[in-house]
């Protein structure tokens, strides 16, 4: 029997871009039911005001239907630059899917439909988008840039990433996180999609984050993780042999044994990850593999509002 591989799972689910786009038009058709109400009206050509700025240019038709002020924008306009991250160590290819789970239910699927996501929607307010990946190595780097063919480029990456590794790669968060932000040299938001998974101490890594926010950068940091198995540490109890999928240790036991230790320690982490980014002023989001994308974009929506 013929077992898929990741890409050809995106295939049957149709090309990376034409998913993007439903799942970014089927959230804009649902803003009348959020905060955001009226955004999806122009959403192209449309910019929500900020105090401070020409009303020369208010949509006062928009603001009578919304309530809300909006700028009109004009074709040459980039807004905002966004440059996305995403961690390709092992630990990101987890769970290993049956054959009839979509790729976007294991952690580095579903961060290359998320970035996807949010290229689409760059892409239609005009904004200029970069791409960064990494794991034991520097694996690419684009710059922001607007274009279609820029746009197609790294959509073929992304879509590359989606293989098992066929070797074990690690996660080397903090060297690559600074090299990176020596790279970003015009003030942009960052999204990093990374599983947090790193032997590194933390104030290390928040060293580098805190580095990535340098020149007024705004940073996004997208927790992805299996909540079934990754903080519940739902299994049955029979003996199991849990493997690192980066340094390859193994180690035998009951799952019930550990589990309640084990879920203590999990909300623990993520409590310290969650306030210690609030400290430094990164915006943290914890991110299942089960969800839809709606928490993904609403977060950017927020953030992008406040960065003015």
């Amino acid at each position: 029997m013929k077992i898929e591989t990741e890409i050809e799972k995106v295939s049957s689910f149709q090309h990376l871009e034409m998913l993007a786009n439903q799942v970014v038009e089927g959230f804009i058709s649902g803003m009348h039911k959020s905060p955001f109400h009226g955004f999806s009206a122009e959403f192209a050509e449309h910019k929500v005001y900020n105090a401070g700025e020409s009303t020369k240019h208010i949509d006062w038709k928009l603001f009578a239907k919304t309530d809300r002020l909006y700028t009109k924008r004009f074709e040459e306009e980039t807004n905002m630059r966004c440059h996305i991250i995403v961690d390709n160590s092992s630990s990101m290819h987890y769970p290993e899917l049956k054959s009839n789970q979509p790729f976007y239910e294991k952690k580095i699927g579903f961060a290359v439909l998320a970035s996807a996501v949010l290229m689409n929607i760059l892409k239609k307010q005009r904004d200029a988008v970069g791409l960064s990946v990494f794991s034991d190595n520097y694996e690419y780097y684009a710059p922001e840039k607007g274009s279609d063919r820029h746009h197609r480029m790294l959509l073929n990456k992304l879509e590359q990433l989606l293989e098992q590794p066929k070797v074990k790669k690690t996660t080397d968060t903090i060297t690559y996180l600074h090299q990176i932000a020596e790279k970003m040299h015009r003030r942009s938001m960052i999204i990093l999609f990374t599983d947090m998974f790193q032997s590194a101490d933390e104030e290390k890594l928040f060293n580098a984050l805190q580095h990535l926010k340098h020149n007024k950068h705004k940073v996004v940091l997208f927790h992805v993780v299996d909540s079934k198995t990754e903080l519940q540490f739902d299994f049955d109890n029979t003996p199991r042999k849990f493997i690192d999928l980066e340094s390859g240790d193994e180690v035998s036991i009951f799952a019930d044994n550990v589990k309640e230790a084990y879920e203590k320690r999990a909300e623990e982490y993520f409590k310290e990850l969650s306030l210690t980014c609030a400290k430094n002023q990164i915006k943290y989001v914890a991110v299942n593999v089960g969800d839809n994308f709606e928490k993904i974009l609403t977060t950017y929506l927020v953030e992008k509002q406040n960065f003015g």
